[in-house]
């Protein structure tokens, strides 16, 4: 069984009847579209699929510096008057 990960649902064919409605009911949440009771896709207004991009980008950056932390002692000191 596929797990829905919010609150809101609706069904394909209502989406496609009117989606301006059900993003106006949905009032900013995400809403969840299903076909034959499975998610098909999440709809999310830009503000949040905004916030959520920045969190991917902030944990791979997160992700880059402890691999570099690890990596440490590898690193060579310069001085970067000589760079």
């Amino acid at each position: 069984m596929q797990t829905i990960l919010t609150d809101i649902t609706v069904s394909m064919s209502e989406f496609k009847k009117n989606p301006a409605y059900v993003l106006r009911e949905a009032n900013s949440r995400p809403v969840a579209v299903l076909n034959h009771n499975k998610a098909a896709f999440y709809m999310v207004e830009p503000k949040l699929f905004q916030a959520m991009v920045e969190e991917l980008a902030d944990q791979d950056l997160y992700r880059t510096v402890l691999a570099r932390v690890a990596e440490k002692e590898q690193a060579v000191e310069v001085d970067i008057d000589e760079i």
